[in-house]
């Protein structure tokens, strides 16, 4: 009979500390919404200007119970693109107010598309679920710091 003489170990599995694949996946989230924000905000500013410069650029799709100026729609849209934008520049600075601000204007965004749907439903759809990763990614950003009151 033999016995097995190698050093058995008894150390407990160590919990990950920073800096390990989880962090960087979500600094990488974190990263991609700063991307898709800043797109989000350019492609609103296009959608602003080509709803103000012409009211027939958009066929209302359906009926709704809400109705709203194409050209006030226009505005709305290329304000929130810039600011959107601007956001989004902000996030891939690493500014802590830009992810703070990006997750109040993800959702500001997701409330605008889902007016906008009557004018372009399979775009509002989409952005409508990339607001929703951003305010996934920026909310479990590893690397802020616990905002204090």
């Amino acid at each position: 009979m033999s016995q097995n003489t190698a050093p058995q170990n008894q150390t407990a599995p160590r919990n990950p500390g920073p800096g390990t694949a989880k962090d960087s996946w979500s600094g990488g989230g974190t990263l991609f919404a700063g991307v898709l924000l800043a797109v989000v905000g350019i492609i609103d500013i296009i959608e602003g200007i080509a709803a103000i410069a012409e009211d027939t650029v958009y066929a209302r799709v359906g009926g709704y119970i809400y109705s709203f100026n194409l050209t006030g729609w226009g505005w709305i849209h290329l304000i929130l693109g810039v600011i959107l934008a601007v956001t989004g520049w902000g996030i891939l600075k690493n500014a802590e107010w830009a992810k703070i601000a990006g997750i109040a204007l993800a959702s500001l965004n997701i409330i605008a598309q889902f007016l906008f749907l009557p004018y372009q439903p399979v775009w509002a759809i989409v952005s409508m679920a990339i607001s929703v990763f951003v305010i996934w990614a920026l909310a479990h950003d590893k690397s802020r710091t616990p905002m204090t009151a």
